[in-house]
């Protein structure tokens, strides 16, 4: 399954605080099946299906907080799509922390 970290940063604001324009954004994925999240500091990394469906979910992302006000958006978005093995958030999370263990 494709991984994806997606951080949208609205530009512009009166605020400092981004945490309502973060929630927002969140919303999408509350309405998603079939997906895993993992909210970060920085961040919130989504597994889905395919690649397909990542890109959608982006995109949704992306509109909603635009449509809340916002004039100007960055939108970062890294995407992991491995083909020859199954990943997985909690996958690749396991195997650094494996490696660590052996130092």
């Amino acid at each position: 399954m494709p991984i994806m970290n997606i951080s949208i940063i609205p530009v512009g604001t009166k605020d400092t605080s981004l945490s309502k324009y973060i929630a927002i954004a969140e919303k999408v994925l509350l309405k998603e099946k079939d997906i895993k999240t993992e909210i970060t500091a920085m961040g919130t990394i989504v597994e889905a299906s395919s690649l397909k469906k990542l890109l959608e979910i982006a995109k949704r992302m992306h509109e909603v907080v635009m449509a809340s006000g916002v004039k100007r958006i960055l939108t970062k978005i890294e995407i992991d799509d491995r083909r020859d093995k199954k990943i997985s958030i909690e996958g690749k999370v396991k195997s650094v922390r494996e490696k660590l263990e052996r130092r």
